[in-house]
């Protein structure tokens, strides 16, 4: 069985104490519902565990079999350390035997009011026209048939639905897959809402779960904005700055609260988060505590990716499993088009779950087309169909992706030595005939190794030491010291004194008479060079989980499955594996093993859902 950690026991105990008797129910409950949570459960559904016996033998003393619905409810309503929905106690029990750790009731349970509250606009004002009668609506107009201009085949423009969506409400998702254009939305919808602000301060936020995912966030709209058809005061309001979502908030040292919360609002007017998909349920909750009762959320990410490391999937219990695609798939007889004030817009009708009319799925691929690998293999992966996803990668059909064999662990070495060599001396190389830093981190950038795991021959932590090997052999490095020229690390502890995040990369490199510093990219740009002495947590990164790629992209990638089959094989994995790389991607793997890993799906209890789908 899974095992129980130390911090497991110790809650179970707790629990135990203060009902005052020896109950092995509440033990036992007490410590499935803080692994649960551990394990990325926002809560423990009680019906999925009664009556089953746990292998392991006994806990502390207690059997481990779990009993009947009826008496584990019995039990644990008589202990003291169980309350209901609205109580304050530190278990709370819900009317579908849900069983929660308090605090994470409360980030439920708040952070499904504030989506409730800034939707279901369906038969109302949009929030964005301004009071002045005849304002809001022509001008939205003209601005939406500037930015957004007819299509040529007269089809469904979903970047336009997304525009308007996110104008009507007060809280919005846009989805899409690396590639349609997320951004470029989310740029011209700051556009209309600045015209439509007509000269008034619109305080405008663009904020992402990582320092790696803000920079990326505020080079897109940078880009973006220049294109954009619109007044030049406009354009110039336009926020180009962007930052993680803690340093939105503001951290407060050694302290898991933030100076922004519910009792001192953000001074915002709108909040857009990028890469939502990482975004955990408790920072997600305190983000929407600390927003303004007038502020608009607009979040951007794919539905489709790997949920966050920590607790819940929000991205996914938001967009609802299955309801998303229905409403994504085009204007059918379960969808109306009308106009509302002059502006042709899209809905569910009256009776589906308000939420719909909040989520838009973007269809159109800028970057994987019709003649893309990459996109017909992430479509198969996605739609878990891993005997098409194979025949597409051993078919030779498509230049930018392959199927390789998994070697065995003593010929990995041998069998990676050329790819590798290959694709990372160009950016060694270049440290040697100094070239500029920005071509090195691009020449680097263009090529990385993923793994589904982090432990064991095939994990990213053994690849990252064959790597070293391979490159010293060729003597591209020299690791004889800690610190060697070249050396790519990845920060794995925030330090915001520093600023430097989780997930951030620099490299060691030489300057002036060659003394080595970790170079790394600001959000704006510019590089920062630190004594490695003084750098947080970190590691060698040749080779990265797929956990850590997220909010990333390369060129090329080279995607490390294992040898056998495991719970974290999923097919939010390989999607977001595959969808990291521009180019080209090669998958290492055996076939049985894939196929059971894109057949299998991340499922994260939580009752958020339902609370906002019923």
């Amino acid at each position: 069985m899974r095992t129980f950690s130390e911090l497991d026991l110790h809650f179970a105990r707790l629990m135990t104490e203060l009902a005052g008797h020896d109950a092995p129910e509440v033990f036992l409950t007490a410590a499935l519902v803080s692994r649960g949570t551990r394990e990325g459960h926002i809560c423990l559904d009680l019906s999925s565990f009664e009556g089953r016996p746990l292998t392991g033998g006994e806990l502390e003393g207690y059997p481990l079999t779990c009993p009947s619905l009826s008496q584990w409810r019995r039990v644990l309503e008589a202990s003291g350390v169980l309350g209901k929905p609205g109580d304050y106690r530190p278990l709370i029990l819900d009317g579908r035997s849900r069983l929660y750790l308090y605090r994470y009731w409360d980030y439920e349970k708040k952070l499904a009011d504030f989506i409730r509250d800034r939707t279901g606009n369906r038969n109302g004002k949009p929030q964005i026209f301004a009071d002045e009668a005849g304002i809001g609506p022509a001008l939205l107009k003209d601005g939406l048939d500037r930015l957004f201009p007819p299509l040529p085949d007269d089809g469904t423009d979903w970047q336009r639905v997304a525009a308007i969506t996110s104008l009507w409400n007060g809280f919005s998702v846009i989805s899409g897959s690396p590639g349609t254009g997320k951004t470029t939305t989310v740029a011209k919808i700051m556009a209309l809402l600045l015209e439509q602000s007509k000269g008034k301060m619109l305080r405008i936020a663009l904020a992402a779960p990582t320092g790696k995912a803000a920079a990326r966030l505020e080079e897109a709209i940078k880009k973006t904005r220049e294109t954009l058809r619109c007044p030049e005061s406009v354009r110039a309001a336009i926020p180009e700055k962007a930052t993680t979502i803690h340093r939105l908030l503001s951290t407060i040292p050694d302290s898991p609260y933030f100076f922004y919360n519910s009792g001192n609002p953000l001074p915002v007017d709108v909040v857009i988060v990028d890469e939502a998909s990482m975004v955990d349920l408790p920072l997600m909750s305190k983000l929407v505590q600390a927003m303004p009762g007038t502020a608009r959320l607009i979040l951007l990410g794919d539905k489709d990716q790997l949920a966050s490391v920590e607790a819940g999937a929000v991205l996914g219990d938001i967009c609802g499993t299955g309801s998303l695609d229905a409403f994504s798939r085009g204007f059918s007889d379960e969808l109306k088009k009308y106009t509302r004030n002059g502006i042709q817009v899209v809905s569910h009708p009256g009776e589906s779950p308000v939420i719909c009319d909040s989520l838009v799925q973007l269809q159109k691929n800028y970057r994987f087309g019709e003649e893309s690998g990459i996109g017909h293999l992430a479509s198969a992966v996605n739609g878990g169909d891993g005997d098409r996803a194979l025949a597409l990668l051993k078919s030779g059909a498509y230049g930018d992706i392959q199927w390789s064999e998994l070697p065995r662990p003593d010929i990995l070495t041998p069998a990676l030595s050329e790819k590798l060599i290959n694709n990372f001396k160009d950016y060694l190389q270049a440290i040697d005939l100094k070239t500029n830093i920005e071509e090195i981190f691009d020449l680097f950038d263009g090529f990385r190794i993923l793994c589904a795991l982090r432990h064991g021959p095939f994990g990213a932590a053994a690849l990252n030491l064959l790597v070293e090997e391979i490159l010293r052999r060729e003597n591209l490095i020299r690791p004889d010291t800690r610190w060697y020229r070249g050396r790519p690390v990845m920060i794995t502890r925030n330090d915001y004194n520093l600023r430097l995040f989780n997930g951030d990369i620099g490299i060691i490199l030489p300057e002036g008479d060659n003394e080595l510093y970790a170079f790394f990219r600001d959000a704006g740009g510019a590089w920062r060079k630190l004594s490695p002495s003084r750098l947080p947590e970190h590691e060698t990164v040749y080779a990265m989980t797929v956990h850590k790629s997220q909010g990333s992209e390369f060129d090329r990638i080279v995607l490390i499955l294992s040898d056998r089959e495991s719970p974290v094989l999923t097919r939010e994995l390989i999607y977001t594996g595959i969808t990291r790389a521009k180019r080209k991607v090669t998958i290492w793997g055996r076939e049985d093993v894939f196929r059971a890993a894109v057949s299998r799906r991340i499922v994260r209890t939580s009752g958020l859902h339902d609370a906002l789908w019923g």
